[in-house]
């Protein structure tokens, strides 16, 4: 399957699993639907927010009353995930005029997992290691803060909850030079779909262009092909993007945020 059509059938599958049929991902998070919208629900340092819709100009707006009141009355902020080929055409600025801002576009890129799943080099004195306790979780919170400038302690708390929920996970992989984590990348295994996700890939300053992103990709398609797991996913920003594509990742789609407090 070549090019476009097999761009258009990853993308209905994607759409079909871990939209449509999407599953909590944590413990205390519920996944419903409701009319033409598929939500997720959780605690306030969870995701919450729409995962899929299936709206048109006649439903649109009533549909974004009917989540903004969901996530008001539980006192959580949440996220409109909005996909390019979502319809109707206009619901970004519909979103935007109900109060949500945009943040920037991202591309849905995917991948066979055996063909990311090659061996990578490492400059000398790094080393991969798998999170599986809390001390993992609060390096991968270090290094995201300190490539990204973000507060990530939300982060923290959803990969301690899924390590709590699961001990024998591995939410996320490390680089380790000599000792000092200077790389992090999540992966997000969906049991029961085709697919495994690829979050994160924070570099922090002065090890970026050396190598560990592709390796971090590469040992979470390792993972996820053994999971059973045919496809790796990324929305990737459009530094990533690039890398991915010249890795053999196929775009599929926009995906925005939309966010409201």
């Amino acid at each position: 399957m070549a090019g476009m059509n097999l761009a258009h059938h990853l993308l209905d599958l994607y759409d079909a699993q871990l939209r449509r049929a999407a599953r909590p991902d944590g413990p205390g998070c519920h996944v419903e639907r409701s009319g033409a919208v598929v939500r997720q629900t959780g605690p306030a340092h969870a995701w919450n927010g729409v995962l899929w819709s299936g709206l048109d100009e006649r439903t649109a707006d009533a549909a974004i009353a009917a989540q903004l009141d969901h996530y008001r009355a539980r006192g959580v902020p949440f996220e409109w995930k909005l996909y390019g080929h979502d319809g109707p055409a206009d619901l970004g600025a519909r979103l935007v005029a109900a109060g949500f801002e945009a943040e920037e576009p991202e591309t849905l890129l995917a991948a066979e997992a055996a063909a990311q799943a090659g061996a990578a080099a490492l400059p000398d004195g790094v080393e991969l290691r798998e999170v599986t306790d809390a001390e993992g979780v609060r390096q991968v919170v270090e290094v995201h803060e300190r490539a990204f400038g973000t507060d990530s302690s939300d982060l923290g708390r959803r990969l301690l909850d899924r390590l709590a929920a699961d001990p024998g996970t591995v939410p996320a992989v490390l680089a380790v030079a000599d000792g000092v984590p200077v790389s992090a990348a999540r992966l997000e295994l969906y049991p029961g779909t085709d697919f495994a996700g690829l979050w994160g890939g924070g570099t922090v300053e002065g090890w970026r262009g050396r190598g560990l992103y592709r390796a971090l990709v590469a040992h979470r398609a390792r993972v996820a092909a053994a999971h059973g797991h045919r496809y790796v996913q990324v929305d990737a920003a459009p530094t990533s993007r690039p890398i991915l594509q010249r890795l053999g990742f196929v775009p599929l789609t926009t995906t925005t945020p939309y966010l409201h407090a």
